[in-house]
């Protein structure tokens, strides 16, 4: 990991491998970066190869001894430029900065908006993120060779605060990436286990024989074609001071298909590609509990994981079965490729016996959410208008974007009655997303505040971009995290 260190001392003295310098547009011609940095800028501007726009980023060599590079990143228009813009700019020339063999930068982040310094703490946290632990060590992604950046004036416990949440994101990343050969319901309980004895959280893991007793009918059909039996996976932090009648209690649940094939509705195969990421809600919310223990908030916080992996054996559950869920509720199996419902059917009824203020649940549940969307935003679901617009605004300030979606169509509900059981799991392709939700509402207990976060689309990313490292982006965690600190 990269460390962030105070300047001491001036910019003109100070000595190392590359100067970072951040620019609006209004301000590139007249650039006030202290000397020769800011001639430098104002010269690249004159000369038409540096206009301060979105995504724009320049490197030129000093060939001096105490900086050997400079480089210029744009934030765009000065009305436009969100803390999004910086985090993503200051991320983007960062990774570039550490994979050109600078061991050390001294960003300059002048005049950038509110939180600037947790901001700078998450860029440098995501900036040499790649999933490359299988790779032949010269192999690894470009050589990211970032240690250590240095800022004027910056607030230690915010930047820690940034780097906690990166921290977070990471470890869910980390989880998401992995292949089903490696990561399966045993293996991510596991993991699960290994997080909570080192953050000191409580663990409790249901094998099938407990998933049985428990009635978590739904999760067991989804796993039942698997040589590797479901699990369901229940982290819990309680804060150290002693709970009072204010004390809230949050649940997060995550989607845990640790792979889906799509089962005996088999998907084809450019779309079973990247099923290993079909887990990634359940690495959300174990990166969502990582950060929770570090930071400590007044909040009980509880993680709950319904893992399986749906596979197309002898023994799978099949179209026109009937299968019972916790909650009592009989479920008609229209397609075994709309599975992400049914294990969450049993993990929100469990959640919601738990009583909680909140609960918040993330899945990568529909494509249709990413054909409404696109691959950069996670769709909300929720029927409390003050919990949306608090998620709404902690997914702001996190540069996670998120989009509020109708779970109130009267003719979508229609299409969840079936005519052998109480609902039946799919319908008609359009309103897929809304059909979804409006599904899982119906094992959340009435009176609970609860949310639903459909990821699809969002948890992978083809290439990377700004925060976003190619594959798992575990989005999320930071939203979830700052939520809950919000509290």
């Amino acid at each position: 990991m990269t460390d962030i260190t105070a300047l001491s001392g001036s910019v003109e003295h100070w000595e190392g491998d590359a100067l970072l310098v951040l620019a609006r547009e209004e301000d590139c011609e007249k650039c006030d970066a202290p000397r020769p940095y800011g001639e430098y800028i104002r010269a690249l501007a004159k000369r038409g190869d540096f206009d301060g726009k979105k995504g724009s980023l320049v490197r030129v060599p000093l060939f001096q001894d105490r900086v050997k590079n400079l480089y210029a990143a744009g934030l765009g228009k000065a009305k436009e430029c969100a803390p999004a813009a910086l985090r993503d700019a200051l991320t983007t020339a960062l990774r570039k900065i550490g994979r050109e063999r600078n061991r050390s930068v001294l960003a300059l982040i002048g005049a950038a908006g509110t939180e600037t310094d947790v901001i700078l703490g998450e860029a440098v946290g995501l900036c040499g993120y790649a999933f490359d632990k299988y790779k032949k060590k010269e192999k690894k992604e470009d050589g990211f060779v970032l240690e250590r950046v240095f800022a004027e004036g910056i607030d230690a416990e915010k930047t820690s605060l940034g780097l906690t949440l990166a921290d977070a994101q990471r470890f869910a990343r980390d989880l998401a990436n992995e292949p089903g050969n490696v990561v399966n319901p045993r293996t991510l309980a596991d993991a699960a286990a290994r997080l909570a004895e080192e953050s000191r959280l409580t663990c409790e893991v249901w094998d099938e024989e407990r998933l049985e007793r428990e009635r978590m009918g739904a999760l067991l059909a989804v796993g039942q074609g698997s040589r590797t039996p479901p699990r369901l996976i229940h982290l819990t932090y309680v804060p150290e001071e002693a709970p009072t009648k204010s004390t809230k209690k949050v649940v997060l649940v995550g989607k845990g298909l640790t792979f889906d094939s799509g089962g005996l509705d088999l998907k084809p195969s450019d779309f079973m590609k990247t099923m290993k990421c079909d887990k990634s809600a359940a690495c959300c919310v174990l990166g969502a509990l990582k950060g929770v223990a570090a930071l400590k908030p007044r909040t009980e916080v509880h993680g709950i994981i319904p893992a399986a992996e749906n596979m197309p054996d002898g023994g799978a559950f099949r179209p026109d079965d009937i299968i019972r869920a916790r909650n009592g509720k009989t479920i008609e199996i229209d397609n075994t490729d709309a599975e992400g419902r049914l294990v969450l059917a049993d993990a929100l009824s469990l959640a919601s016996e738990m009583k909680p203020d909140v609960l918040i649940e993330l899945s990568t549940l529909t494509g249709a959410c990413a054909v409404a969307l696109g691959s950069w935003t996670a769709g909300l679901f929720t029927r409390d208008d003050g919990l949306c617009q608090a998620l709404l605004d902690a997914a702001k300030r996190r540069g996670e974007r998120l989009w509020r979606l109708p779970m109130d169509d009267e003719r979508i509900g229609e299409t969840l009655k079936s005519k052998v059981a109480d609902l039946v799991n799919g319908a008609s392709r359009y309103g897929g997303a809304i059909f979804a939700a409006m599904f899982l509402n119906e094992f959340v207990e009435k009176g609970v505040s609860w949310a639903h976060i459909d990821i699809a689309g969002a948890d992978f990313m083809k290439e990377e971009s700004g925060v976003y490292a190619q594959g798992a982006s575990a989005w999320g965690v930071r939203t979830c995290l700052d939520y809950i600190l919000s509290l």
